[in-house]
């Protein structure tokens, strides 16, 4: 029967393909005796050998796509799949006491885990977590239940889930994962913002996807709309395959201004850049036609992954989208994590409310030694393009004081070991924390420039957290109080002669785009795949009249009469 989902349209397009459900799957089993012992025994070991087949195979594809370092998780696991010392007590205890192979797994492993986990030798600590994944495989194979790995996808498909972890979307493969849609979400939750930067469609916050979606169910997911639709009838199947035809025309209409300059009607220029996470990143920016990029989020090079990345790796990192801009700005962000980014070998104290905690550049200035190892690569590829550093969550002067402090540090020791490095960086922050917005005047005199964070700026200012559906309708970008901020941010900059950027998720909305344009934002920077549609826009507005309705809505008291203003002068 075909059913449809209403939810958020959070990345544009038309996917049609089978559901494959990224959901942790159900594990729980009752302790019985058994009556053949033996062949329980051999039970386990059919599970066991299962399991360590799957590991193989997903070690070698890791392999070959992530590489080495990826794979050295599944070379731990599979070690302590082929351990005596674990194996045999859970067999001795199915024969000892006659029980299930579920229950003497658990049971064994627990008491391993327990006393690694009270060890002070962190190796050993995190042998725990390698104990528990592969317990959990086994199980998996005793219990005939399919543990869902979104980098073993190797048809078209469409993932479902409660919500796609930073960790979870870094590992899709583009060319099998049509589309994706979760439970929960919304247009600036981390899923939305992967989705937009994998070009590919996305529906968020439809509540009961997990629920109402089966595995193989035939499933079409509009992004431009909103809507999931199940199993739907040949005739809707068919309506939307015209509709992504259309879409694709849309996207070649588009496509024309890729090496245009973006400029107003009245030949005001702008430059439109692309938000990135991952160097792989950077072929969007270019098919796209990206003037810069905005945000280089490198917290990506930091996930998925059993350990600190070397000095080196991110290096070869930054130069390689450096080189691949070719001369063009590039933004890069520091290590930004906290909130609801987590790094497992990261042992960070869990906190009641993490998006006003230990995170982004408080993290940073505690712990030197990653922060160093992290300014010393990017100083060190500087001179292979044009780079920008910009620090994340500044919400003091001093901070920023002593983030640059320990940046000039570095680049005092590079130089003098004779490392090359660039006298061309311009250091920047974000402003998403409202104290730095009203202290813009006094931050401009010691900033390069700010770029706008407005995800985050949004949630603190409205004290709404963007994760809550709850109170999702207090996430208002247009709402006067926001534009007003950001107003006083391009206004300080301007007067100092610096350049203000934005690199939220409203850069790149088209209510929002005549608003900005007419506050005289310099830089808008975006997900990739929005790039030719605001250029298309802005080539249709004049900077002149833009300036005027931005004077207007600043005096308006909703953010319904915001948009209406928008609609009536530009629509």
């Amino acid at each position: 029967m075909s059913t449809i989902l209403k939810g958020i349209a959070a990345s544009n397009g038309i996917a049609i393909a089978k559901a494959y459900r990224l959901v942790e799957p159900d594990l729980s089993f009752e302790k019985k005796k058994v009556e053949d012992a033996e062949q329980e025994v051999n039970r386990f070991k059919s599970a066991v050998s299962a399991a360590g087949a799957e590991l193989e195979n997903i070690r070698e594809k890791a392999n070959t796509e992530l590489g080495a370092d990826k794979a050295a998780i599944f070379d731990a696991h599979l070690l302590v799949l082929n351990d005596p010392e674990l194996l045999t007590p859970i067999e001795d205890r199915i024969k000892n006491e006659n029980v299930n192979a579920e229950s003497s797994l658990k049971e064994t492993a627990d008491m391993f885990i327990s006393m690694f986990e009270q060890m002070d030798n962190e190796y050993m600590r995190e042998r725990a977590a390698d104990i528990r994944d592969v317990t959990k495989r086994v199980l998996s194979h005793l219990l005939g239940v399919k543990i869902p790995n979104p980098s073993m996808i190797a048809e078209e498909v469409i993932v479902v889930g409660e919500d796609l972890t930073p960790s979870d979307t870094a590992q899709l493969n583009r060319d099998f994962v049509k589309g994706f849609t979760t439970n929960i979400g919304g247009r600036t939750s981390h899923s939305a913002i992967m989705a937009r930067s994998l070009e590919i469609p996305a529906v968020v916050g439809t509540k009961t996807a997990t629920e109402e979606i089966q595995n193989g169910d035939f499933v079409i997911v509009d992004g431009v709309n909103g809507e999931v639709h199940i199993n739907p009838t040949p005739e809707v199947v068919e309506k939307y395959k015209q509709e992504q035809v259309n879409f694709d025309k849309q996207k070649a209409e588009w496509a024309k201004l890729l090496n245009e300059k973006t400029v107003s009607k009245d030949g005001h220029h702008v430059e439109l850049a692309a938000n990135i996470g991952t160097p792989d990143d950077l072929q969007g920016v270019l098919d796209n036609g990206g003037e810069a990029v905005g945000l280089y989020r490198t917290e990506f090079l930091y996930m998925g992954r059993d350990q600190l990345p070397t000095e080196e790796e991110q290096f070869n990192s930054y130069k390689a989208v450096l080189e691949g801009m070719k001369g063009k700005s590039v933004v890069v962000r520091t290590l930004d994590i906290g909130g609801d980014k987590k790094l497992p070998y990261l042992k960070l104290p869990e906190e009641m409310n993490p998006f006003l905690g230990f995170r982004a550049i408080r993290l940073c200035l505690e712990e030197q030694d990653m922060f160093r190892t992290q300014l010393r690569a990017l100083l060190r590829a500087s001179v292979y393009g044009n780079l920008k550093i910009m620090f994340p969550m500044i919400s003091t002067i001093n901070e920023f004081r002593q983030a640059k402090e320990i940046l000039l540090d570095e680049k005092e020791k590079l130089k003098a070991a004779g490392v090359n490095v660039s006298d061309n960086i311009e250091v920047g922050i974000m402003v998403e924390i409202p104290s730095t917005a009203v202290m813009a005047d006094q931050f401009a005199k010691e900033v390069d420039f700010f770029s706008i964070g407005t995800n985050d700026l949004i949630q603190y200012t409205m004290a709404a957290d963007r994760m809550n559906e709850r109170v999702s309708y207090l996430y208002q970008p247009y709402n006067p109080a926001i534009l007003r901020m950001v107003k006083m941010v391009i206004d300080a900059s301007h007067k100092e002669g610096k350049w203000t950027g934005m690199c939220g998720e409203m850069a790149g909305d088209e209510m929002a785009i005549p608003i900005l344009l007419g506050l005289g934002l310099d830089e808008f920077s975006m997900s990739a795949s929005s790039i030719l549609k605001a250029r298309t826009q802005i080539l249709s507005l004049s900077k002149a009249e833009m300036e005027i309705l931005a004077k207007e809505v600043l005096q308006l008291q909703t953010t319904e009469e915001v948009i209406e203003a928008v609609k009536k002068k530009t629509l």
